[in-house]
């Protein structure tokens, strides 16, 4: 079927029809202009609350228009898929690891492929036309794309919501030159006087209504801040998280009757519902490639990972981890060591004290030395 034997109404309902058939949950149109929210992201970003994000600054000038993605865009067609599985398991020695990232591929691979199939149904359509599709990378503000397409409204703490599916989902975008039928935008919030992800966030990472700090997030703590090590006033109140945070989610009034993906790449593979602390922290590098490669736990690589692993493992004081933090202590990375070090403060003791004391004696990194040196004035 040739583009001129539909109209734009009639392309705009059979490309929602073909989103729904490759198991897009959502699927609303938007026309391509300057988002609403440029204006909150440059004020936002003037507060200093993007922390070591500085690639989100380096792009600024292009989140003002779909236009520096696809030149010739008109239309902004946005999709949600549905990541909710099963319910989090109880943790006992183990880490809490974000529900999205449970699945056995990275959802970024599994979105693009199916934004390709539905890029090629519009090419098929109409012949000629230009496509780009993002998921997550892209300059594009597509939390805002969504909300003008309809999806959802922003809630309190920044997701966006939709009321039949909550905000357990993943949001991609398809831009084109093809002038779609856009949707009326969803401009109501549902939120009412409910402040349950304000009060529950466990490092008071929310400023007021709808405003994150992402330097106090646990999402932004466990998986941006990759390379340094996670300031010491906040690790006691990271709890057992060791790979994003569902917190503000998990108390959602909205989120409790979400429905079950049916993706099978979604399902929590073995081992991460909850995480097994003690398996993560014997991977070295190439076994963590192997198990991690092609999945969303591979962001952060082994170090900072398994310096959350044992930053959750000092929140637990269990003086069973002893053994496990002690071979930590000694591990080619700086940021490991370092956070081996201050759990052990945590469980504290004179076996703590005396393995933190041996291996200052040959510990030649300055930021681990510090570690130590903190950590052994912390034991009484």
């Amino acid at each position: 079927m040739s583009s001129t034997s539909l109209s734009a109404a009639e392309l705009t309902v059979a490309l929602k029809q073909r989103a729904t058939e490759l198991g897009f949950d959502l699927c609303g149109v938007a026309d391509a202009a300057r988002p609403e929210g440029f204006d909150w992201l440059r004020r936002w970003l003037d507060r200093g609350f993007a922390g070591e994000m500085s690639y989100i600054a380096r792009r600024e000038p292009a989140y003002e228009h779909p236009r520096d993605v696809l030149s010739s865009v008109r239309s902004v067609v946005m999709l949600a898929m549905n990541y909710r599985t099963e319910e989090p398991a109880a943790v006992t020695h183990a880490g809490r690891v974000s529900r999205y990232a449970w699945g056995t591929r990275d959802y970024h691979d599994v979105l693009r492929e199916r934004l390709k199939q539905l890029a090629d149904f519009l090419h098929e359509q109409h012949p000629g036309c230009r496509t780009r599709g993002v998921v997550d990378t892209a300059p594009l503000l597509e939390r805002d794309f969504a909300r003008q397409a309809g999806l959802g409204w922003f809630g309190k703490n920044t997701m966006l919501i939709n009321k039949r599916i909550g905000s357990w989902f993943f949001l991609a975008g398809l831009l084109t030159d093809v002038e779609l039928i856009a949707d009326a935008p969803h401009n109501t919030s549902h939120c009412g006087t409910c402040t349950r992800c304000l009060e529950a966030c466990p490092t008071d990472a929310f400023v007021e209504p709808c405003v994150l700090d992402a330097r106090k997030c646990i999402s932004y703590l466990t998986i941006e801040l990759r390379d340094q090590p996670i300031p010491t006033e906040l690790r006691p109140f990271m709890g057992d998280w060791i790979f994003g945070c569902d917190v503000c989610q998990d108390v959602c009034p909205w989120n409790s009757k979400a429905p079950i993906s049916a993706e099978a790449a979604f399902e929590p593979r073995a081992k991460l519902n909850p995480a097994d602390i003690d398996w993560l922290l014997q991977l070295d590098d190439a076994r963590f490639e192997t198990e991690f490669a092609g999945t969303p736990m591979h962001r952060t690589g082994r170090a900072a990972l398994l310096r959350n692993a044992l930053i959750a493992l000092g929140n637990n004081g269990d003086e069973r981890s002893l053994p496990t933090l002690s071979q930590a202590l000694n591990d080619v990375e700086p940021l490991i060591r370092g956070a081996a070090a201050w759990a052990l403060s945590q469980l504290g003791g004179p076996t703590a004290k005396a393995l933190l004391q041996e291996r200052l004696m040959v510990e030649t990194d300055d930021c681990v030395r510090d570690e130590i040196t903190s950590a052994c004035s912390r034991i009484v």
